[in-house]
């Protein structure tokens, strides 16, 4: 029992008073914010830099600096964009397989279902109906007047429209066929 008291006695006496404990935590709480509060004012400023804000006060070493950061950042970027273009592109050539192996599967079935019948897109179908082939020379470009002349046959006129195709920059007058 003697040894009992004696460790109550001990350890209620050694015991930290209330006060001092909530003082103390009170003390760190308020250190903590201050230096979370003084860290988030440091990234607001980091941020207005980046944006290009309040940069005149910086040195020649701190603009060194966030020109590097901001190369960095756009590289990450490029890069993170590129992946996700190469993605994206993956993605498509897959799906571009996939279309090709089901539109092969169709045209087999489609042929297998008519065996030998002409189709109507050929060309070759009995009735005269279908598209016909046409060579590229048919396609070649036309050239074409660059300025359109309806109605107005005027030597003069014509010179003066093909030559300038706007209002010229000497008479400030439009072409003759507006006039």
């Amino acid at each position: 029992m003697t040894k009992t008291l004696e460790r109550y006695q001990k350890n209620s006496y050694n015991a930290p008073e209330p006060a001092k404990v909530i003082s103390r935590e009170t003390l760190n709480s308020q250190q903590e914010y201050f230096k979370l509060k003084a860290h988030v004012e440091h990234l607001q400023l980091l941020q207005r830099n980046l944006m290009g804000e309040d940069l005149g006060r910086l040195t020649t070493s701190d603009l060194e600096k966030l020109e590097s950061q901001l190369d960095a950042s756009l590289k990450q970027i490029r890069d993170t964009r590129t992946q996700t273009m190469l993605d994206n592109l993956e993605e498509l050539k897959r799906s571009e397989v996939h279309l090709f192996e089901a539109n092969r599967k169709l045209k087999k079935r489609l042929s297998d279902f008519h065996g030998d019948e002409p189709q109507l897109w050929e060309g070759n179908n009995s009735q005269g109906i279908g598209y016909i082939k046409t060579d590229q020379v048919f396609f070649a470009p036309i050239e074409c007047e660059p300025t359109l002349q309806i109605g107005y046959h005027n030597e003069q006129q014509m010179a003066i429209a093909t030559t300038s195709a706007g209002p010229s920059m000497t008479t400030l007058m439009p072409p003759g066929w507006l006039a």
